[in-house]
């Protein structure tokens, strides 16, 4: 029986506020939110917030995450190419890719590339080639 549970959010770290409001609005299509100290990244319901400079991570979280330290996927639903092209249009270099990957959905072909501080962005497409 599934729960009823449903992802909301994870951490990233940033080192620049700036550098990162535009490469998540710009690069990756994410709404930014303003909080009482630094900002979140919001796709759809689900958001990134984000430890920067002036927030405090403890005391919940033991070893906070630290820039370049994470790993995530996004679902582009469009096919491949197109993500490939609006990587490229932004100048984010593509360290791996198109290749076939399995996701949340099965099979798809994903890109992989990194944001400015270092950590792993993945584009997987389930859109036919």
């Amino acid at each position: 029986m599934a729960l009823p549970v449903k992802l909301d959010h994870c951490v990233i770290h940033v080192a620049d506020w700036e550098t990162s409001n535009a490469f998540y609005r710009d690069v990756m299509g994410a709404t930014v939110v303003a909080r009482p100290a630094g900002f979140a990244y919001r796709f759809g319901d689900t958001q990134l917030n984000v430890h920067g400079p002036g927030v405090d991570a403890t005391p919940v979280a033991r070893l906070p995450v630290q820039p370049g330290n994470s790993d995530l996927c996004f679902e582009w639903n469009e096919p491949i190419a197109d993500a490939v092209a609006h990587l490229q249009r932004h100048k984010v270099t593509i360290e791996l890719g198109p290749v076939e990957r399995y996701g949340a959905k099965g099979q798809g072909t994903s890109v992989y590339f990194r944001d400015p501080y270092g950590s792993l962005m993945e584009f997987i497409s389930y859109a036919a080639t």
